[in-house]
């Protein structure tokens, strides 16, 4: 599974990516949670706000800091 978290690195997206891995870790699941910070990058899922979670390739959410349990409800859709 492959879990991208999009921002410019400013607290909320630095927050949505420590959730990330804390979810990961409590569904104990493999993950890849990797960082973008390309605004390019970033602008090549349709994402106007950040922080964003993408996860297997599909924007889940952006705009706002998920919590761990809503990030955990994404993972398993996506499992």
């Amino acid at each position: 599974m492959e879990i991208k978290i999009l921002g410019s690195g400013c607290s909320k997206c630095k927050k949505l990516e420590v959730n990330a891995k804390e979810a990961v870790k409590e569904l104990n699941v493999e993950a890849d949670v990797t960082k973008v910070e390309d605004i390019k990058d970033i602008m090549k899922y349709g994402v106007m706000r950040t922080p964003a979670i993408v996860i297997n390739e599909k924007v889940k959410m952006f705009g706002k800091v998920c919590t761990v349990d809503e990030i955990k409800k994404y993972i398993n859709e996506e499992m």
